[in-house]
């Protein structure tokens, strides 16, 4: 029973980080559609919906990180794992959007089709591609840092950002003494 407690708790940590992105950049997300539609019909999603969507998106990206074709480039500079994940995840948000948008309707309108047809005539397009274009910054911080993360390790980004910082290395070695970048006389 333990070797599944261990299981579930490296699960449950290993979602921690996405959720707690996704929890924020929804939020903002949330907060620049309040701000967009103001003095509209437009609805904004709470606090308790925007908690469970970063749920399922931390788990839907440690699940997408389990798929074979999802670190495509190994072996090529790190833009092209960045951008090819970016392109994946930004398409998955941008359904997820788009059917978010369709349920509100469909429930309106009584039907998936007729929710469809009055979401594609009423639909501020404008507000929708603002949007998107939010997404693809956040979702592009994100996979730079789980990146960087995964190249660099987690141990020592979080040393380079809480610290302590290690000590400073003059050629290779570690120096106890701060190094005199005066003039050579």
């Amino acid at each position: 029973m333990s070797e599944f407690a261990a299981k579930v708790k490296e699960e449950a940590l290993s979602l921690v980080p996405p959720t707690i992105f996704f929890f924020i950049a929804l939020h903002i997300v949330a907060f620049v559609r309040l701000l967009m539609a103001k003095q509209t019909n437009f609805p904004v999603s709470s606090t308790m919906s925007i908690a469970v969507a970063a749920l399922i998106l931390g788990k839907a990206v440690l699940l997408a990180d389990m798929l074979p074709f999802i670190n495509r480039f190994p072996q090529r500079p790190l833009a092209y794992n960045v951008a090819w994940k970016t392109a994946i995840y930004l398409l998955v948000a941008a359904l997820v959007h788009y059917l978010e948008r369709l349920f509100d309707f469909s429930r309106q309108a009584g039907g998936v089709v007729a929710g469809n047809e009055r979401l594609l005539s009423e639909m501020v397009w404008p507000h929708f591609w603002a949007i998107q274009i939010l997404l693809f910054v956040l979702i592009l911080m994100y996979c730079t840092a789980r990146e960087l993360v995964r190249v660099i390790g987690r141990d020592k980004v979080m040393r380079i950002f809480f610290g302590p910082m290690p000590a400073p290395t003059v050629n290779g070695c570690a120096s106890r003494e701060p190094v005199d970048r005066g003039e050579m006389t």
